[in-house]
C-alpha cells in the first residue's frame, strides 16, 4: 500500500460568510450591498459542502478543515461549520484583502491552501456551487485553476472515493440529470444543495463550536504573495449598478427554492383555471 493511501485523507471546505438575501437591502447611493441591513449566516451551499465533507470523513477516516476569507467577525461561519462537525477552521483576515472580487479571492485563498498542502497535504477540496450574495460560482474554479487540478462542478452525489488509485466518481448535475464523471485526486468540487441534507448537530458539537477560537492569518502568514493580486488591486470586476428585484405592477414575485416556486405558480394557475370555469370558461 503506498504512504498516499495510510495517510489520512485531509479534506478541506472553502465557504463564506455572507448577509442573509432574503432580508438585505441596497444602498441607492452607493449601489452595493448593504450588509449591515441583514444578519451575517454561513453561505447555505457552503453547509452542504461542509456536511459532505464530515460523511465522507466518517466513512473514509481522516479530518476536515474549512478555509474562509473575511473580515474577524467570519469566525462565527467557521464555528458553524464546527458546529455540523469540522475538525479545524482557519480565518484569513486582512485588511489588504478587502474590497476582492472573485479573482482575487480565489488567489488569496489559493495562496492559504498553499501553505496548508505544505504544512500536512490536501487530498479534496470541496466548496459550495456558489455564494448567495454574488452567484458567480467562480471563486471554487478559480482556485482550481491555480493549483492545477480538476475543478468537478454542480455536483449532487459522491458516488466513489478510492484511496488506493486516488481518483474520485461524481455526479455532475446537468438539465437532462446527470453525468458520471472520474476525476484523479486532489481535484475541487462544488456541490449542489440535493447532495445532502444538513443534520441537526449533536450537542457536543455545538459546545465545542461555542468555546473554538479559529486560527487567524493575515498576509505575512502566506508565502510569495504578490500583493497586487489581493483586494481592490488584484480586482479589475467593477459592478457599475445593483438593485433589488421590482414587481411589475399586478405582478407576484415568487420566492424560494425553485421546486417550491414551480408548486406556488402551479397553485395560482389551477386557482385562475378554477375561476375561469366557473364564469363559464372551457
Amino acid at each position: 500500500m503506498s504512504e498516499r493511501v495510510k495517510k489520512p485523507l485531509h479534506i478541506l471546505v472553502c465557504i463564506k460568510q455572507v448577509p442573509d438575501t432574503k432580508i438585505i437591502k441596497v444602498n441607492p447611493k452607493t449601489n452595493t450591498l448593504d450588509r449591515s441591513s441583514a444578519p451575517a449566516i454561513l453561505n447555505p451551499y457552503d453547509a452542504h459542502a461542509v456536511e459532505e465533507a464530515v460523511r465522507l470523513r466518517e466513512v473514509h477516516g481522516g479530518k476536515v478543515t474549512v478555509l474562509s476569507m473575511g473580515p474577524p467577525q467570519a469566525k462565527n461561519a467557521i464555528r458553524k461549520c464546527v458546529e455540523i462537525g469540522a475538525d479545524e477552521g482557519i480565518l484569513i483576515s486582512d485588511r489588504r484583502f478587502a474590497g476582492a472580487d472573485t479573482l482575487a479571492t480565489s488567489y488569496a485563498l489559493y495562496k492559504a491552501i498553499e501553505r496548508i498542502q505544505k504544512l500536512e497535504g490536501v487530498d479534496l477540496i470541496l466548496c459550495g456551487k456558489h455564494a448567495i450574495d454574488g452567484d458567480t460560482g467562480q471563486t471554487g474554479p478559480g482556485i482550481a485553476r491555480r493549483l492545477g487540478i480538476s475543478p468537478l462542478t454542480c455536483v449532487n452525489k459522491v458516488a466513489e472515493v478510492n484511496r488506493k488509485e486516488q481518483r474520485i466518481q461524481v455526479h455532475r448535475k446537468v438539465e437532462e440529470g446527470y453525468e458520471l464523471i472520474e476525476s484523479a485526486l486532489p481535484c475541487l468540487l462544488t456541490v449542489e444543495k440535493e447532495i445532502n441534507d444538513v443534520s441537526y448537530s449533536p450537542l457536543p458539537n455545538m459546545i465545542r463550536a461555542a468555546r473554538y477560537e479559529p486560527s487567524i492569518w493575515t498576509v505575512d502568514d502566506l508565502e510569495d504573495v504578490d500583493i497586487k493580486q489581493l483586494g481592490l488591486k488584484g480586482s479589475p470586476t467593477i459592478v457599475g449598478k445593483m438593485w433589488p428585484p421590482e414587481k411589475s405592477k399586478g405582478a407576484t414575485l415568487f420566492e424560494g427554492e425553485a421546486g417550491q416556486q414551480v408548486k406556488d405558480v402551479l397553485g395560482v394557475l389551477l386557482k385562475e383555471r378554477e375561476l375561469f370555469a366557473g364564469k363559464g370558461g372551457d
